[in-house]
């Protein structure tokens, strides 16, 4: 496991507090970047989806480095991560629940209150450099209080996007792109 300063799509370190767009290593049919979208019965977006649209970057994320407020953001290093939240939510700190519907522990945002009846699991979500070239990487999250670790997957269900849930064989492998100097969309000037 070695240790790597994490860099952004255009070969930038990323710094706490800075804003990005979470998007696929292969651009294409694989789908855009992650949102929040509502899911199932809920009344408050607090699911992460990938857009099924490959020209659509979602939603920023903001990572912090817990008790730390500078340096940069390293391979392996437990990350907070957050994203501007709805005003219905309690939390933007990212987080796991089971939805028992679908039988998948998928990724959301809060905690028990906006995931009611649902198991909500806390622990840590890591960067970790990817199999693919470039400045490609995988989330994990590893659960509190336990060695067991889970790549970050997606899972199809029918939404509006793909769901990102726990995986051990199949993780999604993204590029983080400085929202500072993107508005969100891709354009041809053709």
């Amino acid at each position: 496991n070695d240790v790597d300063v994490v860099m952004d799509a255009s070969s930038k370190p990323i710094f706490p507090g800075g804003e990005y767009y979470i998007m696929p290593a292969i651009w294409g049919p694989p789908g855009g970047g992650v949102r929040l979208a509502k899911t199932r019965n809920s009344d408050c977006p607090v699911t992460v989806l990938q857009d099924y649209g490959e020209v659509i970057f979602g939603q920023p994320v903001k990572f912090t480095l817990p008790g730390r407020g500078s340096g940069l953001i390293i391979t392996n290093t437990p990350v907070e991560e957050f994203i501007k939240k709805p005003e219905c939510a309690s939390s933007s700190k990212w987080s796991v629940f089971v939805d028992d519907e679908i039988e998948k522990a998928c990724v959301g945002i809060g905690g028990h209150e906006d995931h009611p009846g649902e198991q909500v699991f806390s622990g840590t979500f890591t960067i970790q450099k990817s199999r693919t070239p470039y400045n490609s990487y995988k989330l994990v999250f590893c659960e509190s209080d336990s060695s067991t670790c889970s790549d970050i997957g997606r899972y199809d269900n029918n939404e509006g996007g793909r769901r990102l849930i726990l995986t051990h064989h199949n993780p999604f492998q993204v590029v983080f792109m400085d929202a500072s100097t993107f508005d969100g969309t891709i354009r041809s000037d053709g």
